[in-house]
């Protein structure tokens, strides 16, 4: 008998929707021109190139020519944080940089990186149990050579929504970049940065059923940082090497895709997240929902069992074949317990049961009834071995 399986790691990465790949196919053989060559097969390339680049940045509602492909999320937060940095910081306008700790490890140890080898100095501010920066925070860490504000759109971890609008007007009166990490947001909640007034956002296509190997970076016309890739004058000369012609018109036509669903994908995604969330609740006792219940990614769920480990549930949602996560993809090696529930005020010992579910579009009610009739029993066969379990019950 086939044994049965279950994908429930959609923040990890997305499978490849096939009109993405249909669209993609031919500009690995037929279409295989360099955009930046001068005859047909170059200019057959650079045409679909541009109408990604439009598809993308009719997304999130910005100009074609604010929107410059990367190799993913990480590579756009570190132009985007690197070259404010060194574009500023030359200009003599300051060194000081505000982010969160709850970010994800692409701006951490960027800004851990500028740091330790750069002068900068970084304030990373405290989250609250939702895992909320407060705008009045962001403001107060302001300082006279503050360049740059960088906090994330969504938390990859614990799906909490941040209050973007607000931190953005905040650096905006006082004349301060803002950038935002929308890894896990563009695509599957409503982005307009004109609107919101960001200055630069990154942004990746396997979020969002795409490709893997591509993003981007929206940079707000008028805004001059530094380049990150050095080389060619491919990208308005801003970001150097040969276009990924097949990944880019995958990603455009992920980005199409998102748009036109994205009503239908947010109520799905937040019908089958919040019956999971009511059917373990109901099921599992001593158990948390990390992250806030009203502004959160459609698709996240993330719980913390207490008296257990988070690995031994992981293996276990294996063996009934569920694919799951204690939090990032990027850490998920990692046996130290997630920074993101540490800032919420997670104790270690509850931090470490932590479970990261995330629902996505090819998610079936079948799949959520499955997890909440299998779940609850994992959880009590591994507290049924822990003398933390024991011992509080014995109280």
């Amino acid at each position: 008998m086939e044994k049965k399986r279950i994908y429930m790691d959609y923040s990890a990465t997305t499978p490849v929707k096939k009109e993405v790949v249909d669209e993609m196919l031919p500009y690995f053989s037929e279409g295989f021109g360099n955009a930046s060559s001068f005859y047909d097969y170059g200019h057959e390339a650079k045409a679909a190139l541009e109408k990604a680049r439009e598809r993308v940045a009719s997304l999130i509602n910005a100009e074609p020519a604010e929107v410059f492909f990367t190799a993913g999320g990480s590579e756009s937060d570190n132009w985007a944080i690197k070259g404010a940095a060194f574009e500023l910081q030359r200009k003599g306008k300051g060194n000081h940089i505000i982010t969160s700790k709850i970010e994800h490890h692409a701006v951490l140890h960027t800004c851990e990186y500028l740091e330790k080898n750069f002068g900068f100095e970084v304030t990373y501010l405290d989250v609250d149990e939702d895992g909320k920066v407060n705008p009045e925070d962001v403001r107060k860490a302001i300082k006279d050579n503050t360049i740059l504000i960088t906090i994330m759109f969504a938390n990859n971890e614990i799906g909490t929504i941040e209050p973007i609008e607000e931190i953005a007007k905040v650096a905006k009166e006082n004349k301060i970049l803002f950038h935002t990490d929308a890894v896990q947001a563009a695509g599957n909640i409503p982005i307009d940065v004109k609107a919101m007034g960001i200055d630069m956002m990154s942004m990746s296509s396997h979020k969002i059923y795409g490709p893997k190997g591509i993003g981007a970076l929206y940079i707000r016309k008028g805004v001059k940082i530094d380049n990150l890739v050095h080389g060619g004058a491919q990208e308005k000369r801003r970001r150097a090497g040969t276009e990924n012609i097949p990944a880019i018109v995958g990603y455009g036509k992920a980005a199409e895709l998102a748009k036109e669903n994205l009503e239908n994908h947010i109520s799905e995604l937040t019908r089958k997240r919040n019956r999971l969330i009511e059917g373990i609740l109901e099921k599992v006792p001593y158990t948390k929902i990390n992250g806030s219940l009203e502004d959160r990614l459609p698709g996240n769920v993330n719980f913390s069992f207490e008296f257990i480990e988070g690995e031994g549930i992981l293996l276990l949602l294996n063996h009934f074949g569920i694919s799951a996560s204690s939090g990032s993809a990027c850490t998920s090696g990692s046996l130290d317990p997630s920074h993101v529930l540490l800032s919420i005020g997670l104790p270690h010992e509850i931090a470490h049961g932590s479970l990261r579910l995330t629902v996505g579009d090819f998610t079936t009610d079948e799949d959520i009834e499955y997890i909440i009739e299998t779940l609850p029993g994992i959880i009590e066969r591994l507290r049924s071995m822990s003398p933390l379990y024991e011992a509080a019950m014995n109280k």
